[in-house]
């Protein structure tokens, strides 16, 4: 079984993401919160179950969606690196994955 393992920026974005959503809908960004989570412990069993972002086909990252959030991780080994958490209708800055990625590694 593979570890989760959930970079700070990731978290961060996670929680303004959710702050958002709490202004005008608490119970609904409590749900989403719970759903991420939920979805982020099953890759411990399923790690290829997300898909590889079209912007990043060529790469080692993959994705899960859970609406409205893209969660972007990699897999090393039997870890698995929760990098970036975006919501979906922005558009994805490469970079950023990038960095994140390398201070995990």
């Amino acid at each position: 079984m593979a570890h989760i393992n959930w970079s700070e920026p990731a978290l961060s974005d996670l929680n303004e993401i959710a702050e958002y959503i709490a202004l005008d809908k608490e119970n609904t960004a409590k749900k989403l919160v719970q759903q991420v989570f939920s979805a982020t412990d099953r890759l411990k069993q399923f790690p290829e179950s997300g898909r590889k972002p079209p912007e990043l086909e060529n790469t080692e990252y993959c994705e899960i969606i859970i609406g409205p959030c893209r969660i972007f991780y990699r897999i090393k080994q039997n870890e698995i690196y929760i990098l970036y958490v975006m919501r979906s209708e922005r558009l994805l800055r490469k970079f950023i994955i990038d960095d994140r990625a390398e201070e995990n590694s």
